[in-house]
């Protein structure tokens, strides 16, 4: 298995940049393109966990209605391919407003529509355990 192909990390890192313009504009039916449609979809959140396609559709449409997702900037980010049809992505962020760090991961496989999420994984960090 390659890992870091480069033309498919190059791919990968387009569907996850286009992911995070998505998500920056608060739009909720370009955001929810990126996400696998299937029950088999999870997404835990910093306070909801989401278990199918249509539950993450459902909570990205109704945090949309409140502003969407806190503003916030990346750190660092890591992504990394296995083969030509599989690739995680993981990013440290800092949320602008409070100053609250936090960490995302999500798994991407190649789908027949393309670079699909379909685990998915966002929390705050606290200073101290």
């Amino acid at each position: 298995m390659e890992i870091n192909k480069p033309e498919t990390l190059t791919e990968l890192t387009a569907a996850f940049e286009q992911y995070q313009q998505a998500l920056d504009a608060n739009d909720p039916d370009y955001l929810n393109q990126f996400f696998w449609k299937s029950p088999q979809t999870v997404r835990y959140g910093v306070a909801e966990n989401l278990y199918g396609y249509d539950d993450i559709g459902s909570y990205r449409r109704n945090r949309a209605k409140v502003g969407g997702a806190p503003e916030r900037k990346v750190s660092r980010s890591v992504i990394t391919t296995f083969g030509r049809d599989f690739g995680t992505t993981n990013i440290d962020f800092v949320r602008t407003k409070t100053g609250t760090r936090g960490r995302q991961s999500q798994v991407w496989m190649r789908t027949s529509e393309g670079w699909r999420i379909v685990s998915a994984h966002v929390s705050l960090i606290r200073d101290a355990d």
